[in-house]
């Protein structure tokens, strides 16, 4: 993927910003400054948030010109012995210059107060009977998997599987540095092509399940009145309805005020299933409140990692072809196998990579840096 700070837009923001930087410097060396204390602490405190970007900026222009002439004279060189070299600080520079691109952008970009929050994951069967629910089972196995690589946990708050094996609809929350910023973008619709176990004649079918993953919030940020709740408790039942539990710690909390439901019987108590249910409820009140709230940022803002809603096809996992194709940014991996078992990074980082870029040529119109 090209680097963000070769867009068009980004650049003129830039020199935007140097410009702006030696404009304040001079100013500050201005006699007159001096002898204006108000001006003088607002120039300094402008000029300590633009020079770090400035250095930065210069240093990645100084880095990326040294690669293009390496790459340059590395096409043009002979020489085996040379050509070794050449490669080595190739590949130096690059890394180089990556290193400054990323620093440069976080510096840019405002800071994300939902990234660091823990997340709830909602996967549901789609269209495809049970092979649509062994799909899902699969996802939530290979979120799972993910999950121990990053060192998260995963609670599993509710489940309805299927007795062939597969889940018709499942809840958890997934608890750990990031974990809503890393795994936001698998919201959406996922759709599988393989030939399913149930298959005599071997032909290939598709199927989908869908994808939501909402930001944890806490009690200070969503109030839950009392009077707001209608509380249900029941047993919890498995796979064709059977009873599990002999006792009635199921919990089912519908929001009166909105008609959200949600429902946990994965703990064998009430009370523990309660306070699961209720943060599950939470997240889905807050992402409905920071929907409204930012409908035109998020509009923007998804535009090149697409809307993540559960009508939108985000991905296809291809058997036949061990390709995984992510439609949103026309990525495509030829280790379909890799990735379903845990190894989501070659598949997030671009994600979060075309989200920075698209945040960061939207966000031209202000020239200054945190």
């Amino acid at each position: 993927m090209a680097d963000p700070l070769e867009h068009p837009a980004l650049r003129a923001r830039l020199e935007r910003v140097r410009a702006r930087a030696r404009e304040v410097e001079a100013e500050l060396a201005d006699p007159r400054t001096a002898a204006d204390p108000q001006r003088l602490e607002r120039l300094g405190r402008e000029v300590a948030r633009l020079r770090p970007v400035v250095e930065l900026f210069g240093g990645w222009v100084a880095t990326a010109a040294d690669l293009a002439e390496a790459e340059a004279m590395r096409r043009e060189e002979r020489a085996p012995e040379m050509q070794g070299y050449l490669d080595e600080e190739v590949h130096a520079l690059a890394q180089r210059t990556a290193a400054l691109s990323r620093e440069l952008q976080q510096r840019l970009l405002p800071a994300d107060l939902d990234g660091e929050r823990d997340a709830v994951l909602e996967i549901r069967a789609g269209t495809g009977g049970e092979e649509a629910a062994l799909f899902a089972a699969d996802l939530l196995r290979m979120y799972g998997r993910y999950a121990e690589r990053r060192g998260w946990t995963v609670e599993v708050v509710d489940r309805s599987a299927t007795e062939g094996g597969g889940l018709k609809e499942v809840v958890a929350e997934v608890r750990g540095r990031g974990a809503y910023e890393r795994l936001r973008f698998e919201s959406g619709v996922h759709r599988v092509q393989r030939v399913p176990r149930t298959e005599s004649q071997g032909r290939i079918h598709t199927s989908a399940a869908s994808v939501v993953v909402l930001p944890e919030a806490d009690d200070l940020e969503v109030e839950l009145r009392d009077d707001d709740l209608k509380v249900d408790v029941y047993r919890s039942t498995g796979p064709g309805g059977q009873s599990v539990n002999t006792t009635d710690s199921a919990v089912r909390i519908t929001h009166l005020p909105t008609g959200l439901v949600v429902t946990c019987q994965d703990e064998k108590s009430q009370h523990k299933n309660r306070a699961k249910a209720l943060r599950v409820l939470r997240a889905r009140l807050y992402e409905r409140l920071q929907a409204e709230r930012n409908l035109e940022l998020r509009s923007t803002r998804q535009s090149m990692v697409g809307h993540g809603d559960r009508s939108e096809k985000v991905r296809t996992y291809n058997f036949p072809e061990a390709r995984l194709t992510d439609h949103r940014i026309d990525l495509k991996l030829h280790q379909l196998q890799r990735v379903l078992e845990g190894d989501l990074d070659p598949v997030v980082e671009p994600l979060l990579a075309a989200d920075r870029a698209r945040r960061l040529a939207d966000d031209g119109g202000g020239d200054g840096a945190r």
